[in-house]
């Protein structure tokens, strides 16, 4: 049997659109590809953009800025010494953005100035820290990216 150019031409599309519907099948069904969003409500979070600037704005004005160290133990954040440690609430939140499985949230609830969030918590790769706090009435937002080994 013999075939032509045309027919040869129809054979090399359909498995190249045989190729791309398979690749898209498994990227779709199967869970090692995950396609998850970094934050759930986009459009709400979007909304508070505005106040989420101003509470890194006051982050970004204080004098001394709370510092994000990575040592063997964890993760140590030590606010800033003119602040009674006590009277510093709110959370610090670690996203993971390869697994959101692995996001976790943790108050500040402090008796000293410094907060420190045990390596057994931790996966070996990069987070990023948004540490939403607020002292005397004053809403402050830092955010980094930390990379753990």
């Amino acid at each position: 049997m013999k075939i032509n150019w045309g027919t040869s031409i129809v054979i090399a599309f359909a498995l190249f659109m045989t190729f791309i519907l398979y690749f898209v099948f498994q990227v779709q069904s199967n869970s090692k590809y995950d396609n998850e969003l970094v934050v759930e409500e986009y459009y709400k979070h979007d909304a508070h953009f505005g106040e989420e600037m101003i509470r890194i704005q006051n982050a970004n004005n204080l004098v001394q800025k709370p510092i994000i160290t990575v040592s063997k133990l964890g993760i140590t954040i030590v606010f800033p010494n003119d602040f009674e440690p006590k009277n510093i609430k709110g959370k610090v939140s670690l996203y993971r953005p390869s697994n959101k499985k692995l996001d976790f949230e943790i108050p500040i609830s402090l008796s000293n100035p410094t907060l420190l969030i045990p390596v057994s918590n931790l996966v070996g790769g990069r987070w990023d820290i948004n540490m939403e706090w607020q002292y005397s009435g004053k809403q402050y937002l830092t955010k980094e990216i930390i990379y753990i080994k």
